[in-house]
């Protein structure tokens, strides 16, 4: 999509790529879960050695800049330089590099890609139903099961530092996540494969980790939030009217009409695309919209940069509004190490990755992409629903409970990996003694050092000047 920036070289990010395109993980594991120890003890999972990590993390951080609009690059660098945590939640691609120079499993499973604490949240369901589960798939891509649990397991370290959670207590919020990852995965092991694919996890049993103290504040709070965040608020709050049209309101530099004169004929061309993304009977339904704006916007922390665009529509009968957040979709992180994907379209790679992890998917999610020979563009992405009943954890909600929720965030992710993976050989390599979890324990609490140590890199090219950096955060609803 034209944002106007004029970038003068192509967008779609060339790295060094393994020569194999990465199918979807095996349904069954080729070997036992014992013959993977073989290839990585249990005790070695806890190893983290700085010197054989192969990569510069600065360096790493600034590559990605050759796919991202410019003059957002500097309010990327000052989210990240923010905190140990904000730039963890930005650098999924160092970790990816970190990952890749160990050894792994090779029990594969659709990974997340970036499954930190704070990607597993509530949001209603096609069913109408909040669901908790996780919810970003930017990275997603097979590859070894316990490349996702340490990136997990890592962030409740990382969070719990930044919320002056004590060490013993993020330890043992850790342990908490690893045992109900374990637990789980050792549960599915035993189901009906329809049965893993049918099982969700519902606010009540989100509740339900919640001690018995705090458990009505909890119930009460997502209630609150989950009739907040939905698309008909989110609409009353980032639109007017304007000579009759309902337009979206500006907030520069995060919120801004960039599509200039061309903005009909470049809405036209993405929005068919993503029409033809979508089965017959949305299709249709979207028949009965006219899309009426959009705005480039500025969201979270990694993805700043990546061209996103909050699109409105209008339902022609009624005028019932309805907001698609338009994503640019780059290659996954993992690609370089572990192959590329199979789908030639990035933001086709996130959907169908997301419908293999998630209990249930927002329907309109689907892809698109555009070009523009003039300015050397060619751009995926994908399309979602703006809100919908979406409530995303914050770090001071979660960190007075750390342990509650990073044991309902391993349930999650055990599911999730149990859709795509071997869960026999998963709990097999587990196995029932607690040398995993030692070795994940002395992991999290190593590669949240070395996180401290490579945002202190990043805050000192900040702060003399190094890199561009905006501060500003605004309060983005």
């Amino acid at each position: 999509m034209h944002d106007d920036e004029g970038v003068p070289v192509s967008t779609r990010s060339k790295p060094n790529r393994a020569p194999a395109v990465v199918d979807a993980p095996a349904p069954e594991h080729s070997g036992s879960g014992r013959a993977s120890r073989a290839l990585v003890s249990r005790r070695e999972l806890g190893n983290w050695d700085s010197t054989s990590r192969g990569h510069d993390p600065l360096q790493t951080i600034l590559a990605q800049s050759e796919i991202r609009a410019p003059d957002l690059l500097p309010i990327r660098h000052g989210r990240m330089s923010h905190s140990p945590w904000t730039y963890y939640r930005g650098a999924a691609a160092v970790m990816a590099a970190d990952l890749a120079s160990t050894a792994n499993t090779g029990i594969m499973v659709q990974m997340c890609g970036d499954a930190h604490i704070l990607n597993y949240g509530l949001w209603t369901s096609p069913e109408r139903s909040l669901i908790f589960d996780l919810r970003d798939f930017d990275e997603t891509l097979p590859g070894p099961f316990e490349w996702d649990l340490k990136r997990f397991l890592a962030s409740v370290v990382v969070l719990a530092r930044d919320n002056g959670v004590p060490e013993m207590l993020a330890q043992d919020s850790v342990r908490a996540g690893y045992r109900n990852y374990r637990k789980h995965m050792k549960t599915y092991a035993k189901m009906p494969q329809i049965d893993v694919w049918y099982d969700k996890v519902g606010v009540e049993q989100l509740v339900e980790y919640a001690t018995t103290d705090d458990e009505g504040e909890v119930d009460a709070l997502i209630e609150k939030r989950a009739k907040k965040r939905t698309g008909r608020v989110a609409s009353k709050k980032l639109t007017t009217l304007v000579d009759g049209h309902r337009v979206i309101t500006e907030d520069p530099p995060y919120r801004v009409h960039r599509l200039g004169d061309a903005a009909a004929q470049i809405l036209h061309d993405v929005m068919r695309k993503y029409y033809d993304s979508l089965p017959d009977h949305l299709d249709n339904l979207l028949t009965r919209y006219d899309v009426v704006d959009a705005v480039r916007q500025v969201v979270g922390v990694g993805s700043v940069g990546m061209r996103v665009f909050l699109t409105l529509l209008e339902e022609r009968r009624s005028g019932d509004p309805l907001l698609l957040q338009i994503k640019q979709a780059g290659p996954s992180v993992y690609e370089q190490f572990l192959g590329r994907s199979k789908y030639e379209n990035h933001g086709s790679r996130v959907v169908h990755g997301q419908r293999m992890i998630q209990s249930a998917t927002d329907m309109f999610v689907g892809w698109t992409s555009f070009q523009d020979k003039n300015l050397n563009l060619d751009l995926d992405f994908y399309v979602r629903q703006f809100r919908d009943g979406k409530v995303i954890p914050k770090g001071e909600v979660v960190a007075p409970r750390l342990a509650q929720f990073a044991a309902a965030c391993g349930h999650v992710l055990a599911r999730a990996h149990a859709r795509s993976g071997d869960a026999a050989a998963i709990t097999e390599y587990l196995g029932g003694r607690s040398k995993v979890e030692e070795a994940m324990v002395a992991f999290a609490s190593a590669y949240a050092d070395q996180n401290t140590t490579d945002h202190a890199q990043l805050a000192k090219a900040v702060e003399d000047g190094s890199i561009p950096s905006e501060r500003g955060w605004p309060d983005i609803p």
